[in-house]
């Protein structure tokens, strides 16, 4: 596809058969109107129409003589002004656009060998322009102010050399003259020097090439592009030697050498296409086209639309090319045509590097580009689409491949191609392209995963919220004996019920699994679960097969799940399940601290129930001696269950601590004592009875229990030496005197000496900490009294300056309070604020 089209829009005719001294020296174009400026002097005004019209398509409509000879080296039109500008014989000349009439006012400005207009400044009254003329009998540039009906001359520039060519804008001007480039602003009359050249003078070129930017014909035979600050943004352009005349229309440079036509990319500065004219001049850059003059013609070249170069471009696979060319020319283009063209360009290059094997850059490629998953599923054997409405849309590429065929030829080759698939979908399921198609991407990372047993990822993806589709991926896990991923798709699916009953399959046997753990996870679930009913179809179940770690179904909840079951709920379901309905009742009672009696009550009578029946089967065993610790802490540390339902429970019982507990709990505290000491035998645990008892109560309490365990110790029969021992040990908890009172007569004082001594110096001790905490508090007591006869032997001054130190109001009557610091204070803001 060609960049530029050539029409012909005007030919001239020739006169006769002697030499036509009329032909084409200078052209104007303004919105379809045409000015030629020929040789003979003469000045031409056609109508184009339309710059495409074709041959005959430019209408002459009028036409003017400047003189008998001389060239029309330059026309320039005012629009603004409706002034047409002509530079015949070394003068300038203002005629009316349309009519070719001299404009009345405008006398001829003499000895000017080049013009150039600036645009009109805006918002002035009245409308002018400023005209910059190039003398040809002195070094000076002239600067006129051109109105409708006048022009006068406002100053002058001085240049070190005459002038060759003349560009401005706005306040800059650029000029060559025969060895070098330089910018001159002729309002701060700053000059600015930028290159020198040794070029001939019908080389020599400069152009205006966009906004506050000229195109130069530099050294090297490179085009430079220099804005008016004197940088250059561009790259130069490396044109061939000799070029005549440039012009740009954007993104292209057209340089004129010789009979042929050099387009130029801006944007990569490549040679894109030659186009031949015979004896070209002149080059005419216009809004819409480039006109190029010959001696006798006008041709008219129309860049083809930039949408259609790019899509050539993409059609010869040159996407790199075409992606210059589009990010070069986006302020050109409407932003939906911009992001089509781009998403178009990158995905053609993802294909290209896709079939090329270079994976990480197509992945990219592809994402930028926002491609259609299923454009890539679809190639793959065994992935079919599953949307209905889906149209591809990849593009044709020479170096495609059938990855069917690879799949049996390469295998290896094939697996990379997976692999890629596979990434790709995962990196785009949770995006939006992704979501354009979930059941397709879903469904085909569900089969990517299966067939590289990649176990971890497949069940992380049918885990998780997803769309695969059932009717496709349950048969296939069926068929790879993966049942406990096909209840883990179910359940991701909201199928709880087909979840949990593919699972009990599993450890009935029904099913083969080699995956382990299934029953826990099974209790794990339904420990989550918030269907109530599904919960009471498997429950049963579970507990058959563990009754004591599984009503965890019941405990483990979450907390905003607690009101699912009642526990009167889940005590009369489980009275069938002994142990569960214990290790529920641990539960009720020891984390949720419930209050009811009937929960202590039931709990302390189930340990019991274990413990007498597991004491039938062996009577040291150490499950039976964990659950009595368990109901000996229940019985100490609770208050709420029914002594007497309990007591009934083990009154026939060996169970003689728990008796003793229970007695306690009554306050029969020697009934107690005499259990564990002449039943149970137990005088560590009658000496551990005293202390829990009496932790917390008063000194006399606290002596007359351990007299009371005493007076027993006596009345047994073989209790001497643990009387003594007893003695001997506490004495601190004994009132010596009552000791001795019960003690037979026939105790020696050898044998009591070590408890008389040890309870002397406790008496003692106690005697002298109660004299110096009664000091200590004496003491307290008369600090207290002598801040306060300091604080109320001062004078305080009463005057509308005391304020209150917490409301900071003034203090009005005689009732207020006084800091020993000396602030004072309301005796109702006290009150209400103990901290002012």
């Amino acid at each position: 596809m060609s960049i530029f089209s050539s029409s012909l829009l005007f030919e001239k005719v020739p006169t006769g058969k002697s030499r036509d001294r009329s032909s084409i020296e200078s052209v104007e174009w303004f919105c379809n109107n045409l000015y030629l400026g020929l040789r003979d002097g003469a000045v031409l005004y056609l109508s184009a129409g339309r710059p495409s019209a074709g041959p005959g398509g430019a209408r002459e409509v009028g036409r003017r003589q400047m003189g008998r000879g001389g060239a029309v080296s330059q026309l320039k039109t005012v629009p603004v002004l409706n002034h047409l500008l002509v530079l015949w014989d070394g003068s300038v000349s203002a005629l009316n656009m349309f009519s070719l009439e001299p404009v009345p006012g405008l006398k001829k400005i003499q000895n000017v060998s080049v013009l150039c207009v600036s645009q009109p400044a805006a918002h002035t009254q009245p409308v002018s322009v400023n005209l910059f003329t190039a003398s040809t009998k002195r070094r000076a540039i002239s600067v006129h102010k051109v109105c409708v009906d006048r022009w006068e001359c406002v100053g002058h520039v001085a240049l070190p050399q005459d002038p060759v060519a003349l560009a401005v804008c706005e306040t800059c001007l650029c000029v060559a003259t025969s060895d070098r480039y330089f910018l001159h602003d002729y309002l701060t009359h700053s000059t600015l020097d930028l290159f020198p050249h040794n070029l001939p003078k019908q080389n020599i070129l400069l152009n205006e090439s966009g906004a506050r930017e000229f195109l130069l014909n530099g050294p090297g035979n490179l085009g430079m592009f220099v804005k008016t600050d004197g940088i250059s943004e561009r790259p130069p352009v490396p044109w061939a030697d000799g070029v005549l005349d440039a012009v740009v229309d954007f993104p292209y440079v057209l340089a004129l050498q010789g009979q042929t036509l050099h387009i130029y990319s801006m944007l990569d500065q490549q040679l894109k296409q030659t186009i031949s004219i015979q004896n070209p001049k002149i080059l005419l850059s216009t809004t819409e086209n480039v006109l190029v003059a010959a001696e006798r013609e006008i041709h008219c070249l129309s860049q083809t639309p930039l949408e259609d170069q790019i899509e050539g471009l993409l059609g010869r696979e040159r996407a790199d090319e075409a992606l210059t060319l589009l990010d070069g020319v986006r302020a050109l283009l409407p932003e939906d045509s911009y992001k089509d063209l781009h998403r178009s360009i990158i995905c053609t290059s993802g294909w290209l590097k896709f079939y090329r094997e270079d994976f990480s850059e197509a992945k990219e490629h592809f994402i930028e580009g926002g491609l259609d998953p299923r454009d890539l599923i679809s190639l793959y054997p065994g992935m079919d689409v599953i949307t209905p409405d889906y149209k591809s849309q990849r593009p044709a590429v020479s170096n495609a491949r059938d990855l069917r065929m690879l799949s049996r030829d390469d295998r290896p080759a094939f697996q990379q191609y997976l692999s890629f698939l596979s990434q790709f979908l995962r990196e785009t399921r949770e995006t939006v392209l992704g979501q354009t198609c979930p059941q397709d991407v879903d469904t085909a990372l569900f089969k990517l995963y299966l067939q590289q047993e990649e176990q971890e990822l497949l069940e992380e993806l049918v885990s998780s919220p997803n769309h695969c589709l059932l009717p496709v991926c349950v048969p296939e896990l069926e068929q790879h004996n993966r049942f406990f991923t096909v209840g883990l798709l179910y359940q991701s699916h909201d199928q709880h019920f087909n979840a949990i009953q593919t699972w009990v399959r599993i450890v009935d046997g029904v099913c083969e699994d080699p995956r382990p753990g299934v029953f826990l996870h099974i209790v794990k679930t339904l420990s989550q679960f918030q269907q109530k009913s599904i919960i009471m179809k498997f429950i049963d179940w579970v507990l058959q097969k563990d009754q004591k770690e599984r009503v965890q179904i019941f405990t483990k909840r979450k907390p905003q799940d607690q009101n699912m079951f009642a526990p009167e709920e889940v005590l009369t379901f489980l009275e069938k399940y002994p142990a569960a309905l214990t290790v529920y009742l641990e539960y009720l009672v020891h984390e949720l601290h419930s209050e009811e009696e009937k929960h202590h009550t039931l709990l302390a009578t189930a340990y019991i129930t274990h413990i007498l029946q597991t004491a039938q089967r062996a009577r040291h065993s150490e499950e039976n001696t964990e659950i009595r610790d368990k109901l000996q802490h229940l019985l100490w540390e609770s208050s709420i269950y029914n002594v007497n339902t309990v007591q009934a429970k083990i009154k026939s019982s060996a169970l003689h601590v728990e008796r003793a507990i229970l007695l306690g709990r009554a306050g029969q505290h020697r009934a107690a004592l005499q259990i564990l000491v002449i039943q149970e035998k137990d005088h560590q645990a009658a000496e551990s009875y005293c202390r829990r008892t009496s932790a917390g109560q008063s000194r006399d309490f606290t002596q007359q229990l351990f007299l009371c365990l005493l007076q027993v110790y006596l009345e047994s029969s073989q209790g001497i030496t643990a009387a003594v021992d007893l003695l001997n040990n506490n004495a601190a908890t004994f009132n010596p005197a009552r000791v001795l009172q019960v003690l037979p007569s026939s105790w020696s004082l050898q044998l009591l000496r070590r408890f008389l001594c040890d309870s002397l110096r406790e008496t003692v001790h106690e005697s002298r900490m109660r004299g110096l905490e009664k000091n200590l508090a004496h003491v307290e007591n008369l600090r207290h009294k002598n801040a306060w006869m300091e604080a109320t032997q001062e004078k305080v001054r009463l005057d509308r300056s005391c304020v209150c130190h917490c409301c900071r109001l003034q203090l009005t009557g005689p009732e207020f309070l006084r800091r020993p610091t000396g602030e004072l204070i309301h005796t109702h803001c006290y009150s209400s604020d103990k901290t002012c």
